[in-house]
């Protein structure tokens, strides 16, 4: 049983692996230091975290990325309730993509049966902010657990909203969930890219994201490349 912070701390620290911290700030741009310990191996010690040390963890403030990704997974243990608390502190520390795409993959069970009232009380929120992280934390939360038919107009309502933002993130984001709409509902999503505001960039780069897709024919992939602005 793992008794307190600085013990978790030392066990991450047993999974430290120099050459893949290299590798890994140079494709996660980001201010924090990394301890270079590989994601599953992060997940091997939140498990063995017990759960009546959850709030007692989630209290400190993370330093490494590492720590981040490992507070991000410990709210996605918890029940809908006890998530809520801990989701506006956590979202505030994310400043890089890898640590705002584990934490929004791994929300999707707890919310599964909240969607409703999630999207009123934080991803509306979320999408209107002026952060950049923030708007891709709610991005990525309605690819990962919005892209449904009853979901799909208020999807392209909320990126034509966006349209004007330019930061690399958001439009990141938002090709990633434009092509995970396509994939699951092509003539809406379509319909929605040819009618849309979205900036050639974002446009173009979500034609990439659905190309580089293998659940998309190549014929359907040749016809998106025609449609390349």
């Amino acid at each position: 049983m793992m008794r307190d912070y600085k013990e978790f701390q030392e066990e991450l620290g047993k999974y430290a692996d120099d050459e893949y911290r290299v590798f890994a700030m140079k494709g996660i741009p980001c201010e924090r230091p990394f301890v270079g310990v590989r994601i599953p191996n992060v997940r091997k010690v939140v498990d063995l975290i017990p759960r009546e040390k959850y709030e007692e963890f989630l209290k400190v403030k993370p330093v490494a990325i590492e720590e981040v990704l490992a507070r991000g997974m410990i709210i996605c243990k918890m029940s809908y309730e006890e998530m809520l608390k801990y989701f506006d502190s956590q979202v505030g520390y994310i400043d890089n993509w890898c640590a705002c795409d584990i934490f929004c993959s791994g929300l999707r069970k707890v919310i599964k049966k909240h969607q409703e009232e999630f999207l009123e009380k934080k991803v509306e929120k979320l999408l209107k902010s002026k952060d950049e992280y923030d708007v891709r934390v709610g991005l990525v939360i309605l690819k990962s657990s919005y892209v449904d038919f009853d979901y799909l107009n208020v999807i392209f309502d909320r990126v034509e909203g966006l349209v004007e933002r330019e930061e690399y993130y958001i439009r990141m984001a938002i090709a990633w969930l434009l092509s995970e709409c396509f994939i699951k509902f092509p003539a809406a999503t379509t319909g929605y890219m040819l009618a849309s505001h979205l900036p050639k960039w974002t446009f173009n780069k979500t034609i990439s994201k659905i190309c580089d897709s293998y659940r998309v024919d190549d014929e359907t992939k040749k016809m998106l490349k025609k449609m390349r602005k």
